[in-house]
């Protein structure tokens, strides 16, 4: 496992270096969802997408592969994924395509509350969460500040608005305790939660959280009361959907030990079945791990899947 994990920070070291994120694929994916919508470059406020739900896509047909390759000799390994995955691994066009209309459905919901916003397009960087997350905490840092806090500086932001819980925990939790920000962080939920919003569904859904909004971030109320707003039930059960009870879905684990995360994940959605045939997510790992893990038993959608701003 320790020889994988140094493999699996160098693929990502070279993936940052090659196309600003930390999977081998085209950065111009990062970008599609803000067509049309007429988004400014820049300003003082910017929606932050980090590109993880666009990445998600990609995620799932990587997964797989890790899982195929992870047993086979490590010499060269890295430079063989980092360089030549993304041209033999695509994401289908549906899932980018999803992923476009989660993002655009959150840009519109923003809009509607009255917030005004840009986008830095091409120039947006990845956060680094992933580095941060595995243990390479000197990478991460290194990324970090050289990439990250140069690009915020280079167009003079001052607020962030984060779209999702990875993002989120790097730029409250983690960053601050290396670096002296100078912009603030807010996340979308806490903006929109006001707003009237409609179901696009009918019938009841359960909630599956995500354990850096539910137990780290404080969001296990917010999710829930835009649901309330939109008259959508979500039902509930302390040791199935409690704030300091609900499990994992094995999303972290998924580029580490496939097999391991599999299981986590297959054990979450034999549970969050028993509520509900219909799973609400807060996070495009959790949306992505276990939507590759439902196989039919389960239905598993964003919650900008399930709400919309009227």
């Amino acid at each position: 496992m320790e020889s994988w994990v140094r493999s699996l920070i160098d693929i990502m070291k070279r993936s940052l270096d090659s196309n600003g994120l930390p999977i081998p694929m085209d950065k111009s994916y990062c970008t599609e969802w803000a067509k049309d919508l007429n988004i400014p470059r820049g300003g003082d406020t910017i929606i932050y997408t980090s590109c993880l739900y666009q990445m998600a896509p990609m995620i799932n047909q990587l997964v797989p592969w890790i899982e195929k390759v992870r047993g086979t000799p490590l010499s060269g390994l890295a430079g063989v994924l980092s360089r030549f995955a993304g041209f033999v691994i695509k994401p289908s066009r549906a899932d980018i395509d999803r992923a476009n209309n989660i993002l655009k459905n959150i840009a519109r919901s923003l809009m509607k509350a009255g917030i005004s916003f840009g986008f830095l397009y091409e120039d947006e960087p990845y956060s680094g969460a992933l580095l941060h997350e595995i243990g390479a905490e000197d990478a991460f840092l290194e990324y970090f500040e050289n990439t990250v806090l140069k690009t915020f500086r280079k167009y003079g932001i001052r607020r962030i608005i984060t779209i999702d819980p990875h993002t989120h925990n790097i730029l409250t939790n983690v960053a601050p305790n290396y670096f002296k920000l100078d912009f603030e962080v807010v996340n979308y939920l806490d903006l929109i939660r006001g707003i009237k919003v409609r179901p696009k569904m009918s019938g009841d859904v359960v909630i599956h959280d995500s354990c850096l909004y539910a137990r780290y971030l404080g969001k296990y109320d917010v999710y829930r009361s835009i649901l309330d707003n939109a008259g959508v039930k979500h039902l509930e059960d302390p040791l199935i959907t409690g704030r300091d009870t609900s499990t994992c879905c094995g999303g972290p684990l998924e580029s580490l030990s496939p097999e391991l995360s599999r299981k986590i994940a297959k054990i979450r959605i034999e549970n969050l079945a028993k509520l509900s045939k219909t799973v609400v997510t807060v996070c495009p790992i959790c949306l992505a791990n276990l939507s590759r893990n439902a196989e039919g038993v389960v239905q598993i959608l964003d919650i900008n899947e399930v709400v919309e701003a009227e």
